[in-house]
């Protein structure tokens, strides 16, 4: 519950002042990410994020990333332990990609569900 809590704060951070929107800046800087690798990951231009903050697929593909973000936090009891998982921790069940690379390809869906299955310790 802590952990939850803690992640909707970490997520209410990431809010673009006076709009319902994530901010594209606080997002990269969340995760430790250029904005180039964040255009990337959403698969828009790489001046989108500076230039068009709320695009569709970029606004779509930061959504997605926090439901993972959030189904991982959950796992893990921890934002930051969840956060690394799902940067840099290949899934064998998934071609050993990542979290953030079965996003970036829209399976967000499927890891939601692959942490609802594995349940507690995978993401440690």
């Amino acid at each position: 519950m802590a952990a939850q809590l803690d992640f909707q704060t970490f997520t209410e951070g990431l809010r673009t002042p006076g709009m319902p929107l994530i901010a594209p800046d606080r997002f990269a800087d969340a995760l430790h990410l250029r904005q180039q690798e964040l255009a990337q990951l959403a698969r828009v231009h790489r001046t989108t994020v500076a230039d068009a903050p709320a695009n569709v697929r970029l606004q779509q593909y930061m959504r997605d990333a926090l439901r993972v973000l959030s189904a991982a936090t959950e796992v893990s009891g921890e934002r930051m332990r969840a956060i690394y998982w799902y940067r840099n921790t290949p899934i064998p069940e998934f071609e050993h990609r990542t979290g953030e690379q079965l996003v970036s390809a829209g399976k967000a869906d499927a890891v939601i569900a692959y942490l609802q299955s594995v349940g507690g310790g995978s993401t440690g």
